[in-house]
């Protein structure tokens, strides 16, 4: 695919906005509270829109919206957990207000030990499932023809990730676990969600893609190497922000990006039936979870 786009690995998302009005506009931004989702978000409202800034408590995510905008919006939402998921949908759809985009930021990484719930792996349940469930559940909120979804991947995806993609044997780690492997899982799944999810919103015209945002110099990411070699947070935050909201990336979708290009990403991107398969097995889990686990997951059904 030939696309010109005049941005590259030193842009920051003030630049690749720079000149956008996006007064009217509703984005939701997950992690807004701090790093790369913090600079996505004041990049947003520095242009006019209207930002809903999720972060894991309230308390964080007014704190931020209070520092970017008063017309940006806080909501709590811990994405491992998803009754507090369920009642941001709740949160959310009580705005009454369609989106314009979503970005999907939000992420741990490299728990030194294993963690579980729902049984299921610490890491894949942040990254993916819990936004797997937050963004399904306010899809149809999404204007048609004109909405973004921005899914936040990593460059671990293509380097760190097993090499069948999913371990759909070992979601809750205890057939073994190491943590850059099972933080690279999260950021692939990121990744094929967000192919799968282009090829079922193509009908009504929302762009689906993930970004690699690059090293930053963020709280999960320290040391000498990133000191000297990584990007500024703004600097990391330019690919998810052009995509949002970037006319250059209109009528763009289903593709991973790298530095405000496409760029080729894991081959296992193009294995539809492995995007599939993610895509039934999330399902699942958040059906016997709904089946398990009290009425607000039902009422977010």
């Amino acid at each position: 695919m030939a696309i010109s786009i005049q941005f590259g690995r030193r842009s920051t998302a003030d630049h690749v906005l720079a000149g956008i009005d996006l007064t009217g506009r509703h984005i939701i931004v997950t992690g807004c509270n701090s790093g790369l989702g913090l600079e996505t978000m004041n990049a947003f409202a520095a242009n006019g829109a209207s930002v809903i800034g999720m972060a894991r408590t309230l308390e964080a995510a007014s704190r931020a919206c209070a520092q970017a905008s008063p017309v940006c919006i806080p909501v709590g939402c811990d994405l491992a957990r998803f009754d507090s998921i369920a009642a941001a949908l709740e949160v959310i759809r009580g705005l009454s207000v369609p989106l314009d985009a979503i970005v999907a930021n939000a992420a741990a990484a490299n728990l030194p030990s294993l963690e579980a719930r729902y049984g299921v792996e610490m890491q894949f349940l942040t990254n993916h499932l819990g936004h797997f469930m937050l963004v399904n559940g306010i899809a149809d909120l999404l204007r048609d023809g004109s909405a973004r979804i921005v899914m936040v991947s990593s460059g671990a995806s293509i380097s760190q990730a097993p090499s069948d993609g999913i371990m759909f044997d070992n979601l809750d780690g205890r057939r073994f676990y190491k943590p850059s492997t099972f933080y690279a899982q999260s950021k692939l799944a990121n990744a094929l969600y967000a192919k799968e999810l282009s090829r079922r919103l193509t009908a009504r015209g929302i762009a689906v893609n993930s970004a690699d945002p690059g090293a930053a110099q963020t709280r999960i990411r320290k040391g000498f190497f990133t000191r000297l070699f990584a990007k500024t947070a703004a600097q990391a935050a330019a690919t998810q922000a052009l995509l949002a909201a970037s006319p250059q990336a209109s009528g763009i979708t289903g593709e991973y990006w790298s530095n405000c290009k496409v760029s080729e990403g894991n081959p296992l991107l193009q294995d539809t039936v492995l995007a599939r398969r993610l895509w039934d097995v999330s399902q699942e889990i958040l059906d016997r979870q709904r089946r398990t686990g009290g009425t607000a997951l039902q009422q977010a059904a």
